[in-house]
């Protein structure tokens, strides 16, 4: 069954070329140029990706992604013309998934989708993971940690659960990347700081001092399932 795409632009002319590239290749796609819309769409169709460029409406994609994140833990991938690296550090912050600059490269955006849909359908051989103090359902995709429930991003998810299958060792950033977010992003370390920040702060007691989710100094990082010594 093709994935669905809803696909959010204040500026027509745009979505059309995207919602053509996605269609060739045999994606379900909607349209929607203004958040409410587009918010109204999430909910009752349930849309397997979000792709979102707000150029020149009063909304723009941080404001647009944290309202999403309120209600729904959708991928979204954010198109933007600002190749500030504050920009799309902001816009992970935000609860994106993964952050894409003009012009967009056709193949290129094909990929990310692909990699995106792929992460967050993919079977598991076990409908749970214990591991410490954290359980992981892979069914309503959760993590609870101490019995008690945390919410995440699918990318948040994605990562965790990779280290939660290797726990007590030591994982670099290339490998943690191209995991998460494909052979392309292995250059984008950025995407793990933001990201292992993120979890840090739903996830530890001490998001300043980290037990569970450790640094290798230039390295990557370690998952220490029953919290490292301090």
């Amino acid at each position: 069954m093709s994935a669905n795409v809803l696909i959010v632009d204040d500026q027509p002319q745009n979505a059309v070329v995207i919602e053509s590239v996605l269609v060739n290749r045999g994606y379900n796609v909607r349209t929607a140029n203004d958040a409410e819309s587009a918010m109204a769409s999430i909910q009752a169709r349930c849309p397997g990706l979000v792709i979102t460029d707000f150029e020149s409406s009063g909304m723009d994609n941080l404001q647009f992604c944290r309202s999403v994140r309120q209600t729904s833990n959708v991928p979204i991938i954010v198109i933007s013309s600002n190749r500030d690296s504050r920009a799309e550090v902001a816009a992970l912050d935000s609860g994106a998934d993964d952050y894409l600059l003009k012009p967009l490269l056709n193949e290129k955006l094909l990929a990310r989708v692909r990699a995106t849909l792929r992460r967050c359908s993919e079977p598991t051989e076990v409908p749970e993971l214990g591991v410490g103090a954290f359980h992981v359902d892979f069914q309503q995709r959760r993590v609870r940690v101490r019995g008690e429930s945390v919410r995440l991003t699918p990318k948040e998810f994605d990562l965790f659960v990779f280290m939660a299958r290797h726990p007590n060792r030591v994982l670099t950033h290339r490998a943690l990347l191209s995991a998460v977010w494909g052979e392309a992003s292995e250059d984008q370390s950025e995407y793990l700081r933001v990201f292992m920040g993120q979890l840090r702060k739903k996830l530890e007691t001490d998001p300043s001092n980290p037990r569970y989710l450790t640094t290798e100094p230039w390295v990557g990082y370690r998952f220490n399932p029953n919290g490292a010594t301090q």
